[in-house]
């Protein structure tokens, strides 16, 4: 298993390089070449979720992705550090576990603005989870099975 760990200062511009690395991780992964584009868009929906929470309520944190080769999935997680829902409930879904336990995005009760709906629908899952500081969103897609352009 194989992994690429990027961290990035909470600006919006930052977002588009994200998509970018993200892109290229899974192209090499051995994710077809007809998701690459939905990777590019479900990274930087998470992403952009991240950057705003951070800039309401942590500005000097950065935002965590890694990206992974398992067998045959790619997997992305994008983890922020903004507390819960910051008081006004635009940053954090319903999450009924403890911390760090993984929950279907579709068993979620989202609140309004969240775009974890057009991740879900871009990805082949999605599970969220509470972390010590933040949300932990992660996605899925597979990849094909005999790929020799797999990172090392």
């Amino acid at each position: 298993m194989a992994t690429v760990e990027v961290s990035f200062t909470p600006l919006p511009a930052h977002v588009r390089t994200a998509r970018l690395v993200a892109t290229a991780v899974a192209r090499r992964s051995g994710v077809p070449e007809s998701l690459l584009d939905e990777v590019r868009l479900a990274v930087g929906e998470a992403c952009s979720r991240a950057v705003e929470a951070h800039q309401s309520h942590c500005p000097a944190e950065p935002v965590h992705i890694s990206l992974t080769r398992d067998e045959d999935r790619f997997e992305v997680t994008v983890t922020d550090a903004a507390p819960g829902d910051g008081g006004n409930g635009a940053h954090a879904p319903s999450i009924p576990q403890q911390n760090g336990a993984w929950e279907s995005v579709s068993d979620v009760q989202l609140p309004d603005g969240v775009g974890l709906a057009v991740i879900a629908g871009l990805a082949d899952d999605v599970q969220i989870a509470r972390t010590d500081g933040g949300l932990a969103i992660q996605m899925t897609w597979n990849c094909l099975a005999d790929a020799d352009t797999v990172i090392h």
